[in-house]
């Protein structure tokens, strides 16, 4: 027998998170690691006892140096060509079509364990955009989810804008009928919506009308942490460094070493042959040491740890600090400070907040008449976005939702 309800599934580049609503009922977040309602979207793949962990395990044990694979950044791969491309795990070749399958597995069996029953529909949020501009690959990357969704036991497999879905949740905290502009800024996607809400609105079971517009950018926290590797962390290993010909060092091996879901590329014996025959194009040879010790001692997502780490400790404090890279060599840091934050993400947030600004030019609204910008998603928090968003839409109240549940409450709400 089924189980009566609605699962809403937040599918997160960098953090995963469900919900479970009965018929008529207030929905509840699933605990999925502990207490912790979110978790990372990571999947380690243990080579000492072929293992696979999840999240925040999967995530330590690579930092504690345990031998494996760590995979993150998963959705980034839905509507890419290398979605159906295999990788070796554990010695044999999987594809990450079957990794992003084992990770919603995982989701599936932690969802049972919670609710007492396997729950049959679901709820998928996905962005505005899978891919920018590019109808067909964002058909293909909506159709490779609901292929994984349906090879783990999901039934009844349906989707709703992310933003769309926030909203439902936001809507529930409101005493009258407002205009308001969702914010859903996520790893991989920012997605803005400008809907009416109000609780004599909640009722309805079509809501089309009350969405006045919705846009999207393919802009979110793994480009905030790609730039800012590249800007802080990629000179120390020869990233922009003239080599004797006054030539910069060939750039592609530090785009991909910034780049979460590419890391694994590098690890590849041609891959680190290709690195080696660098050495040629740099002036300065301890600097290409540095970048060979990264690679062959597989340091590439403990920097990009690092960076992300010291992007939230700069945001969230308002003060200056290091990306500590001492697991490469000793004392080695790379500033981080508040101006850097600021001015290297300058273009990002400014592409962000401009999409914004087109939902509400979309929507036919000024902006007096905008109850409020409602946040959601981790990457909303850091603080020069929500700065630039402030200078935007001045005097536009600025609302804190739940940053990594809301959207999947709102899932589970629309069914």
């Amino acid at each position: 027998m089924s189980l009566p309800g609605t699962l809403g599934i937040d599918f997160g580049t960098s953090n995963s998170a469900m919900a479970w609503a009965a018929p008529g009922g207030t929905a509840r977040l699933i605990a999925l690691e502990g207490e912790a309602t979110a978790m990372p979207t990571a999947v380690f793949y243990n080579s000492e006892d072929l293992s696979a962990h999840f999240g925040r395990d999967a995530v330590a044990l690579y930092l504690e140096g345990t031998e494996g694979r760590l995979m993150r950044s998963l959705k980034s791969l839905l509507g890419s060509p290398l979605l159906l491309e295999t990788t070796v795990v554990n010695n044999k070749q999987v594809s990450f079509q079957d990794i992003i399958a084992t990770f919603l597995v995982t989701l599936r069996e932690r969802a049972t364990q919670a609710l007492g029953a396997a729950p049959t529909r679901v709820v998928l949020g996905r962005p505005v955009h899978f891919v920018d501009d590019d109808p067909t690959r964002d058909a293909q990357a909506q159709a490779s989810l609901l292929q994984a969704a349906h090879s783990v036991g999901f039934e009844q497999v349906s989707f709703q804008l992310e933003p769309i879905a926030a909203a439902l949740d936001y809507e529930r905290r409101l005493s009258q009928e407002s205009t308001v502009l969702v914010a859903d800024i996520g790893g991989g996607t920012s997605d803005f919506t400008v809907v009416r809400l109000g609780p004599q609105r909640m009722g309805k079971t079509e809501r089309a009308e009350d969405v006045l517009a919705t846009t999207g950018v393919h802009i979110g926290g793994t480009d905030f942490d790609h730039k800012l590797s590249l800007e802080r962390v990629m000179p120390l290993l020869g990233y922009r460094h003239l080599g004797p010909d006054g030539r910069e060092v060939p750039s592609r091996v530090f785009f991909d070493l910034a780049t979460w879901h590419l890391i694994h590329r590098l690890s590849t014996q041609k891959a680190l042959a290709e690195a080696q025959a660098l050495w040629t194009n740099y002036s300065d040879v301890s600097l290409h040491r540095r970048l060979m010790r990264v690679l062959t001692e597989r340091h590439g997502h403990h920097i990009a740890h690092a960076v992300e780490q010291a992007k939230i400790r700069c945001s969230q404090f308002d003060r200056d600090t290091v990306v500590d890279l001492t697991f490469v060599e000793a004392a080695l840091a790379a500033p981080m400070s508040t101006a850097a934050l600021r001015e290297q993400l300058d273009e990002l947030l400014q592409r962000t907040v401009a999409c914004a600004r087109e939902c509400v030019r979309q929507a036919g609204v000024a902006d007096g008449q905008l109850a409020a910008v409602y946040l959601t998603g981790g990457s909303s928090a850091l603080r020069p976005f929500q700065r630039a968003l402030q200078a935007a839409f001045a005097g536009v109240p600025l609302v804190e939702g739940d940053l990594f549940g809301g959207v999947a409450s709102g899932l589970a709400y629309c069914g």
